[in-house]
This record gives C-alpha cells, sequence and structure tokens, in this order.
C-alpha cells in the first residue's frame, strides 16, 4: 500500500455541538448547515462558506447527516470499522494482527483485543485506546470529510477554480486548522465539481507553508447510503463495504464476539 496514506492523520473534532451560525445564501428554506462552535468564521472566506454548504446539500443535507446513526466500512483492506455516530462508539478489527478495539470516543476508554489477547493492563489499555482514536480520526475523515467543512478550527478559503486530474472544472477550497486536533499543521485543497457540488479530489499537505502536496487522489463512485452520499473511489485505494444502518445490536459495542450483520438494519 503507498506509504503516502499512511502518513496522513486527520485532524477534525467530529462531535462539536453545532452553533446556531449559519449561511444560507446557497441554500433552500428550512435547509441550514450551522458550523461547529470554533469554526473560523470571520477569517474564512463568504464564498468558500457558501460552497461548503452547497456541498452539505449535495451529499443528502444537513437534517440526513444529523439523523445519521450507524456508518461502517472498510479501510483500504487492512481494517473494519463500525461507527455508532451520535453515541461516539467505535468498534475496529485489524484481522492481521487478530485485533479489536472497542472505544468509547467521548470519554476516550476502551476495550482491547491486541493480538488476539484481551489486554488488562491500564498502560496497555490506554496505548491501543489512544491508537484507536488515531485510526477512527483518520479512516472516518476518508470517508465522511465532505461534512466536515465547517467543524471547529477550520478555516475556509477559496483559492478559485481548477480542473481536476480528470479534466473536470472544480472549485478549490483550502482548508486550514488551527489547535485542533493531533496534526493541526496540515493543510488540504478541496476540490468541488462546480456542476454537482461534490467533492470529486483532495490534496493532502503535511505543513500549511508548503507548496506542493504530498498526493492528490480523487473522490468518485458516489452512492446513497439511508439518505447520504458517500464516496469510497480514492484511486488505487478503495474504501469498501460502506453501509449506514439504524439499528445495531449493543453487545457489537461491549464484547469481541463476531457480530452477525444479518442482524443489521
Amino acid at each position: 500500500m503507498n506509504k503516502l496514506y499512511l502518513l496522513m492523520i486527520a485532524l477534525i473534532g467530529f462531535f462539536a455541538i453545532p452553533s446556531c451560525q449559519t449561511d444560507e445564501q446557497s441554500l433552500t428554506t428550512n435547509e441550514v448547515n450551522p458550523a461547529a462552535p470554533g469554526f473560523n468564521e470571520s477569517v474564512s472566506d463568504a464564498k468558500a462558506i457558501a460552497i461548503a454548504d452547497q456541498v452539505m446539500k449535495a451529499v443528502g443535507g444537513r437534517k440526513n447527516w444529523d439523523k445519521t446513526r450507524f456508518i461502517s466500512w472498510n479501510f483500504f483492506g487492512r481494517r473494519m470499522l463500525l461507527w455508532d455516530k451520535q453515541e461516539q462508539r467505535v468498534r475496529i478489527e485489524i484481522p492481521e494482527t487478530s485485533s479489536i478495539y472497542l472505544i468509547d470516543l467521548k470519554n476516550e476508554t476502551g476495550k482491547i483485543m491486541e493480538g488476539g489477547e484481551v489486554m488488562t493492563a491500564t498502560d496497555s489499555v490506554r496505548k491501543y485506546t489512544e491508537k484507536g482514536i488515531s485510526i477512527w480520526i483518520n479512516d472516518s475523515y476518508w470517508l465522511v470529510m465532505p461534512m466536515k467543512l465547517k467543524d471547529s478550527g477550520v478555516t475556509l478559503k477559496y483559492l478559485g477554480q481548477d480542473t481536476t486530474l480528470s479534466g473536470e472544472m472544480a472549485d478549490v477550497l483550502q482548508l486550514t486548522f488551527e489547535e485542533v486536533g493531533r496534526t493541526p499543521e496540515n493543510k488540504y485543497h478541496v476540490f468541488v465539481d462546480t456542476q454537482s457540488h461534490l467533492v470529486t479530489q483532495w490534496s493532502y499537505f503535511p505543513k500549511a507553508s508548503d507548496e506542493a502536496p504530498r498526493f492528490t487522489v480523487p473522490w468518485r463512485d458516489y452512492q446513497d447510503y439511508g439518505g447520504i452520499k458517500l464516496s469510497g473511489d480514492r484511486g488505487n485505494n478503495k474504501l469498501s463495504d460502506i453501509a449506514v444502518y439504524s439499528s445495531i445490536p449493543e453487545q457489537v459495542f461491549q464484547d469481541f464476539a463476531p457480530y452477525d450483520q444479518s442482524q443489521f438494519q
């Protein structure tokens, strides 16, 4: 697998309670997209904010995103994640190391099976809980970044229009960050299709001062999942087995036993 993908750890805080601020210029009546507390609206471009709102509408709208409960996906064939978005929990399975992490993201606690062995020592549990949180931050950002354009600490700038690697015209947004997450020095250029308003490409810069990206990959193959649109095609790598559910048995987030996905709804 391309090492460049392993170097990128996304940084947005996913669970801030939305503020009452919103830019409704590009939205229909009752279709609002409030920014998270701490979004740097005062130094962000109004056009960039309006485009971010168009993106949210294009992927299904804020109401559908807010009511989404469970999301599952396979990250580049390396690990499987089941995310309880509303209760802030995640189950991560890593077949290569026979590992399962059951993480409470809100309290930053976890139950850990590493290498087929259940961890009981406090320092080991803490170590792998931190690893699990980092995995979730990274892997979920690769899936749902379009919904996170107005998160805490984000500054949005409009860079103008450019063509993607596949020759499509796009509006380009720059995302930089201030005192949030684990790698706030990162920068992204997000390409938004001028017709569909979907994100079709992104470029990753390890540091905001970098002039050239470390890599650029497409966002392709959007499909509907429970009222929201998600993309799994990242060029040479794929997010697969994407699904959205409204109900998953509680034991999936409580014990290491194999689960029966046919029980999911």
